[in-house]
């Protein structure tokens, strides 16, 4: 894990990377099963569609999902305090995650023809970008529209969860209090 982690300055290898790392593939499997429970098939990472670098989005369904076009998405977790994005997410909500939509649409420009495509962008402070958001109330519309259940919280609480990982990974592994309860 070389190098530095995609959307920040931090090594890849931190346990800051880690836990969105962690976070973001709670969040790939977290929107398959709320598409299945929707009954709206769906594979994560058909090896039949790629970019020139052979990535692959994370998600696709096996039935069209608008205008005959099957859905495919892209997640990723942004580090709302990486020091290149402080500077504009100090200002707007937002904005680390909107980058992100922008950068993820460049990089599956040639995918935009045949599929609908959402880049699924959240921030590790919560914030998730537009995209995200209308895919989330899509899924939750059909939701409650097949069960009547208005209690879909499984994506929220993935996010959540992940968040916690990420504010845990910032504190110290030692601390004075230690000794207290160790002896």
């Amino acid at each position: 894990m070389a190098g530095l982690r995609e959307g920040g300055n931090e090594p890849a290898g931190s346990l800051k990377a880690i836990c969105n790392y962690t976070n973001l593939k709670l969040l790939v499997k977290y929107i398959k099963r709320s598409l299945t429970s929707c009954g709206i098939p769906s594979l994560l990472e058909h090896p039949g569609i790629s970019r020139a670098d052979g990535k692959r989005p994370d998600g696709l369904t096996l039935i069209p999902w608008s205008r005959g076009k099957s859905l495919i998405w892209d997640s990723t977790c942004i580090d709302t305090l990486a020091p290149s994005h402080v500077p504009n997410t100090s200002r707007r909500a937002a904005s680390a995650a909107e980058l992100a939509v922008k950068n993820k649409v460049n990089k599956y420009a040639h995918l935009l023809n045949n599929y609908i495509f959402v880049p699924f962008a959240v921030e590790t402070f919560g914030h998730w970008s537009h995209d995200a958001k209308v895919l989330v109330s899509q899924i939750g519309q059909i939701f409650i529209s097949i069960t009547g259940d208005r209690r879909c919280t499984t994506l929220s609480t993935a996010i959540q969860r992940g968040n916690a990982m990420s504010v845990l990974g910032t504190l110290p592994e030692y601390s004075p209090l230690d000794e207290l309860f160790l002896s």
